[in-house]
């Protein structure tokens, strides 16, 4: 069903009967992300993220984890990617020594750039090593930190929004 045009050309597309045309309801996460604009962040961390001491002084944190695995950090980052364009994702780089060094990515990435995909983001993930990843995580551009309570290692991403391009 096609609503009221927009003043820039096109029109606002609805379901009849729906009033959102997207699976995202949360509406503290809405609320966020109708304050943020393009190049603001978020921040989708599994269970095991140090929330209390790295949320950044921008950002609203929104706790979704309500038991291990539920919610995860792939339905959250579902979610988004039907809500708002993505214009970068980036990942906490994993060790590849010592007593959790890994020799290939984490599963979980493999999920994560599918689900991506699906919203239209083809870029590759962003590798950002651990403590720069808190860094980037506390940023100043970081609007929304969702905590999720992901158990899969390195299930933490850091999204750019991007700008919806014209057809």
């Amino acid at each position: 069903m096609a609503g009221p045009p927009l003043s820039g050309g096109g029109e606002i597309r609805t379901l009849a009967g729906e009033m959102l045309t997207f699976p995202l309801i949360h509406p503290d996460i809405l609320g966020v992300l109708g304050r943020a604009g393009h190049g603001s962040q978020i921040l989708i961390a599994d269970g095991n993220y140090p929330f209390r001491t790295t949320l950044g002084r921008n950002a609203e944190l929104v706790s979704l984890n309500l038991s291990p695995g539920v919610v995860s950090a792939t339905d959250v980052l579902a979610a988004l990617v039907s809500a708002v364009p993505i214009e970068a994702a980036a990942v906490m780089a994993y060790a590849t020594e010592g007593p959790y060094g890994m020799a290939e990515d984490p599963p979980i990435w493999n999920e994560f750039r599918d689900i991506l995909a699906a919203g239209g983001f083809t870029d590759p993930l962003q590798r950002i090593e651990r403590f720069a990843f808190y860094d980037a995580g506390r940023g100043q551009d970081v609007a929304l930190a969702v905590a999720t309570a992901e158990q899969r290692i390195y299930g933490n991403v850091l999204l750019t929004i991007g700008v919806i391009k014209p057809e």
